[in-house]
Parts: structure tokens; C-alpha cells; sequence
């Protein structure tokens, strides 16, 4: 497997996620946050052809997620995966294309299984993925949590690479000119996770490779404090933009050469 995030924010938010090599590549879309002619633009930059996309599986439908472009638009042979909890929601919105395939329990997808679990986000929850693939990677995947439970750190525990979100500075957001109402939501425990948050639940799920950091908050963050709690961990540490799409991560298997421990952060700018 490898991952790239097209992008991530306030502002839209979609990854691509390719699994196998070659022609018999399979290419998977996490969210459809982004318009469909920035996705396809977003995706020839990494080299993905749009029509080689076959799969969409979402978190959940808020707006940063699900592009109203897409209404009508989505291809019919791309199949949806929407949580059960989000039918209901993805109906009345008419954000359901002719082929969706709803998900509870455990997804196959090829070669790896995906195993999704309900995470606290407003009324409905987002739900957080860890992908398994038969030849013993693993890529967790967490964004718009409100809070980290044990049932999440066991989720996760130990993946080989972690995407998960660094919203927002709880000075920053403090100081900020939002509404209240706005800023009780974001840390009220089912809006989003701060930086300091994100480094504590990546110190306890102890990815063995990269960390991703996703959806800073341009107005309540900096890449800067969002890495400062990931320095001298023993993994690579990437931090999406909302502008344009991360550098591919490879997501090994233990068989494959590790990164070396105590490898410096990067920042992605």
C-alpha cells in the first residue's frame, strides 16, 4: 500500500489510497472533500488516472468531506462505502450515488481488510479506519475525532504508518475571533483533536514508521506547533497542506527494511 494526501483542512479534504502494484493496482479515494475537476487534477499530478479510481470509503458526509459537486456527478462505476450510521444523513442530503455499499463491520478491499470504528464527532460520529494488508502493513486513519478513547489506542496500536488529525492550538483558538459557540464545538470533546492531543495519541498507538499529520486549522494552527510534540519520536513525520498533495508514503510490511530509528521530522510546506 501507499498513501497521498490530496489535500486536508477546513477547506476540503481527500486522500488517495493505491493498493497493489501496476496495471492491477487498485485505487481507493478516502473522502471526496475536493470539487471533481480539482480530485482529477489533484490525482494527475500524482500520476492516478480518475478513471482508474474505483472505490470511494468515507468518514463521514460534512461538507469538507463530501464536495456537493459530486451530487449527480459520480461515476457509476465508482462504488461508495458509507457507514450505516450515515445512510439516513447521506439520503436526505442526496449525496448517494446509484452503486453505495453500506459498511458496519469489517471491509474487504482486495488484498486488505478494513477494519472501521465509530469515533466522536457531533451528532453522528466520523469513523476511523485501520487498513491490514495480507502481506502484514497496516495504515491507521483518524480525522474529526473529538476525543482519544483506549478503544481507539487499541484500534491503531502499533501501525506502521498513522494519518491522523492535528486540528488546532488551544491558544490559538482561544485568541481567536470566533464565534463561542464555534470554538465549543471544535474542543468540546466531538469536534477535533489539538496538537497536543494528536502527539499524546500518537505516542500511545507508537506507529513503527510516519506519522501524517491531517486538517490543521489555517486559522487556529501552524505546521510548526503541530510538529513541536512529534520531536525525537522514532517515526518520519509528514503534515498535509490544504493547497496540494503530500509526497507518496509507503506503508511496508515488517518484512521490508524499516526507517532507521530517530529519523528527524520533515515538515511538509
Amino acid at each position: 500500500m501507499r498513501l497521498c494526501v490530496l489535500a486536508s483542512g477546513s477547506s476540503g479534504n481527500c486522500s488517495a489510497l493505491v493498493i497493489g502494484e501496476g496495471d492491477n493496482a487498485e485505487v481507493v479515494l478516502i473522502d471526496l472533500g475536493l470539487s471533481p475537476r480539482r480530485t482529477r487534477k489533484e490525482l494527475a499530478a500524482i500520476g492516478i488516472d480518475f478513471a482508474r479510481v474505483r472505490r470511494v470509503l468515507f468518514t463521514h458526509f460534512d461538507s469538507d468531506h463530501f464536495h456537493t459537486g459530486w451530487i449527480g456527478t459520480l461515476p457509476r462505476h465508482m462504488t461508495q462505502l458509507v457507514h450505516r450510521r450515515h445512510l439516513g444523513r447521506g439520503g436526505r442530503e442526496n449525496v448517494l450515488a446509484n452503486v453505495s455499499e453500506p459498511y458496519e463491520g469489517t471491509i474487504s478491499l482486495g488484498s486488505v481488510t478494513v477494519h472501521p470504528q465509530l469515533v466522536p464527532h457531533d451528532e453522528l460520529g466520523s469513523v476511523s479506519f485501520r487498513f491490514e494488508s495480507s502481506c502484514g502493513g497496516t495504515l491507521g486513519y483518524a480525522t474529526d475525532l473529538g476525543r482519544v478513547s483506549a478503544d481507539f489506542i487499541n484500534h491503531l496500536a502499533a501501525v506502521d504508518v498513522l494519518a491522523i488529525e492535528s486540528n488546532y492550538c488551544p491558544r490559538m483558538e482561544l485568541e481567536s475571533d470566533r464565534p463561542a459557540i464555534l470554538k465549543k464545538r471544535v474542543m468540546g470533546g466531538k469536534g477535533h483533536l489539538s496538537n497536543q492531543e494528536s502527539a499524546e495519541a500518537a505516542r500511545r498507538i507508537a506507529p513503527r514508521q510516519h506519522v501524517v499529520l491531517l486538517h490543521l486549522s489555517r486559522q487556529c494552527n501552524t505546521p510548526q506547533l503541530a510538529a513541536a510534540g512529534h520531536a525525537g519520536r522514532a517515526y518520519q513525520l509528514t503534515i498535509s497542506r490544504h493547497d496540494q498533495p503530500t509526497p507518496w508514503i509507503p506503508i511496508a510490511p515488517p518484512c521490508h527494511p524499516r526507517v532507521v530509528s530517530r529519523v528527524p521530522a520533515t515538515l511538509f510546506e
